[in-house]
């Protein structure tokens, strides 16, 4: 089997063996079902049969949650060691990388599943946008992979774990909003690019329903960017402990 899967399931299983698999799907579940259908942007009082309040508070409930899941992955197997025994294995950096970050978005993955009821409830109210629900569902997940990248590095600049997640939320500030903040202050080409930085208006954009080459470049350059940067992390610990 290969061992870039081998890697993916032993993450995943160790998600559900220490139950941090069943918090996370609960408490996203718990979050994301109270503020859609109860508070706030009660989905009964839109008027529309629409997800967009379901997606517009899963999209800030994913950037608190994926950090906490990936702010171990790397930095507690530095702290412990095992990461060297990992790594004494015929294993590659990037087959470590790869498989650790697939098992994040599986598990991500699985919780957006566990929504489906939500779009069923509201396609018997109305008729749904097939193709904003889709779209908006495939947003989450390009969120969710760019802040896993993100998170994966964070994790492993360092061997503990809460300067892992308060890194990756740091980070992870700029392109929710601060990019989009400034960029709101400037005018011309320069706001431009800095607002193109923006998660938000990628996000939004294709929560719409608008499927554009654009906002996917952009996603596939962050995750790529951050998975990157965490691969030359890992080898300059190899150097250096070389």
């Amino acid at each position: 089997m290969n061992t870039f899967w081998i890697i993916t399931k032993r993450e995943l299983s160790s998600f559900f063996d220490s139950l941090i698999a069943f918090i996370m799907i609960i408490l996203f579940l718990g979050f994301t079902g109270f503020f859609t259908w109860i508070s706030g942007s009660d989905i009964f009082l839109i008027g529309q049969a629409s997800l967009r309040s379901f997606f517009a508070i899963a999209y800030w409930t994913l950037f608190f949650f994926i950090p906490a899941l990936t702010m171990r992955m790397l930095a507690e197997e530095k702290k412990s060691g095992t990461i060297e025994m990992l790594l004494t294995k015929p294993v590659t950096d990037r087959q470590v990388i790869l498989g650790k970050y697939l098992a994040t978005l599986l598990l991500i993955a699985i919780a957006l599943l566990f929504t489906l009821p939500y779009v069923v409830t509201v396609a018997k109210i109305g008729n749904i946008d097939a193709g904003g629900t889709i779209c908006g569902y495939l947003a989450l997940l390009l969120i969710s992979a760019a802040y896993a990248s993100i998170g994966l590095f964070s994790s492993s600049i360092t061997n503990n774990q809460i300067v892992a997640f308060l890194t990756a939320l740091f980070i992870g500030i700029f392109f929710h909003f601060l990019f989009q903040m400034i960029a709101s202050g400037m005018k011309g080409l320069v706001g431009q690019i800095i607002n193109s930085f923006s998660m938000t208006v990628h996000f939004e954009s294709l929560s719409r329903g608008v499927l554009d080459s654009k906002d996917l470049i952009y996603f596939a350059s962050v995750i790529f960017l951050g998975l990157f940067l965490t691969e030359v992390s890992l080898s300059k610990r190899n150097a250096f402990n070389g």
